[in-house]
C-alpha cells in the first residue's frame, strides 16, 4: 500500500469522517499541534525512563483529543469515538501533586534549562501551550469538548513541574 494518496496536493485534506477541508483549517492547526507535542513527548521518553508510564498515558489521551478535533462536529462518528473526561484532568492533577511534594516551594520565575531533560520538558510545556491556544482558537469556530482545553492547561503545568524534578539546578530569574 502506498503511503501517499495525492489527494492533498491542492491544499485540502480529509477529517476523520471524510469531510474535506483546507490544510489551513483551524482544526488541522489544533490537532496537528497536539501531534507535534506527542512527538516531543516521545523525544523526552527516549531520553529517560522516569515518568514514561505517565507520558505514555498522556500520548494516548492526546491521540483521543486529536481524533475528536479531527472529526466534523456533525458526524455520527464523533459520538462513537473515545472521549476526554474529567478523570483525564484529575489524573494529570494527581501526577502534578505527587511530583510537587518533593520540590521546594517556588518563589521566583524560572528560566528554562538546568539540564537536557529539564529543557526537553520546557519544550513540551511550550508546545503544549501553543496547542492549547490553537484549540481555544478552534473552539471559536467549531464545537470543542471543554475538557480538552482543561487537560492541555494542566498538562503544560505538569511539564513545568516535571522540568523542576529533572533540573539539577534551577536558574531563578532575578530582574536587574
Amino acid at each position: 500500500m502506498k503511503i501517499y494518496t495525492k489527494t492533498g496536493d491542492q491544499g485540502t485534506t480529509s477529517l476523520v469522517n471524510g469531510t474535506r477541508v483546507g490544510k489551513d483549517d483551524a482544526r488541522l492547526e489544533a490537532y496537528g499541534t497536539l501531534d507535534e507535542l506527542s512527538a516531543f513527548i516521545a523525544v523526552l521518553m527516549d531520553s529517560t525512563e522516569q515518568f514514561n508510564d505517565v507520558l505514555r498515558r498522556v500520548q494516548e489521551r492526546l491521540l483521543v483529543a486529536e481524533c475528536l478535533l479531527a472529526t466534523d462536529e456533525n458526524s455520527e462518528l464523533k459520538k462513537q469515538l473515545p472521549q476526554m473526561t474529567e478523570a483525564d484532568v484529575e489524573d494529570i492533577e494527581r501526577v502534578i501533586d505527587e511530583m510537587n511534594e518533593g520540590l521546594e516551594p517556588l518563589k521566583n520565575l524560572i528560566i528554562p534549562g538546568g539540564n537536557i531533560l529539564a529543557s526537553k520538558c520546557h519544550v513540551c510545556r511550550t508546545v503544549c501551550r501553543r496547542a492549547e491556544r490553537a484549540v481555544v482558537g478552534m473552539s471559536r469556530q467549531h464545537e470543542v469538548n471543554p475538557v480538552i482545553m482543561r487537560y492541555l492547561n494542566r498538562l503544560s503545568d505538569m511539564f513545568f513541574v516535571m522540568s523542576r524534578v529533572f533540573s539539577e539546578e534551577e536558574v531563578k530569574w532575578n530582574p536587574l
